[in-house]
């Protein structure tokens, strides 16, 4: 899927997701459907607009409410990253999830 379907489907849905970093040591995330892996290094949340990687330092999650679709992640943030790929959940296995 390309950039402008993407956009496309965004705005048809009027999805909002909000990504808060403050300080690299605290990220809010709105709009998460589901933390699929996490560890001190890393945390991927798949969210309405994709998987969200986080990659950092002593990372670990201070808040996980599915409900109000909202995951805070507290440690030394370096890196975030989407990317456009979903996971199924029959997929098994950390580097399964990340390479599909």
């Amino acid at each position: 899927m390309g950039i402008e379907d993407r956009k496309s489907q965004v705005q048809k849905s009027n999805i909002i997701q909000n990504l808060i970093l403050e300080s690299r040591e605290k990220l809010n995330i709105s709009g998460a459907l589901d933390v699929l892996s996490f560890d001190d290094q890393i945390v991927i949340v798949q969210t309405h607009l994709g998987l969200l990687t986080v990659k950092g330092e002593d990372l670990r999650i201070s808040k996980l409410n599915i409900d109000s679709e909202e995951v805070i992640v507290d440690g030394t943030i370096n890196s975030m990253s989407y990317s456009d790929k979903s996971i199924d959940k029959k997929d098994t296995g950390f580097l399964g999830k990340i390479f599909k």
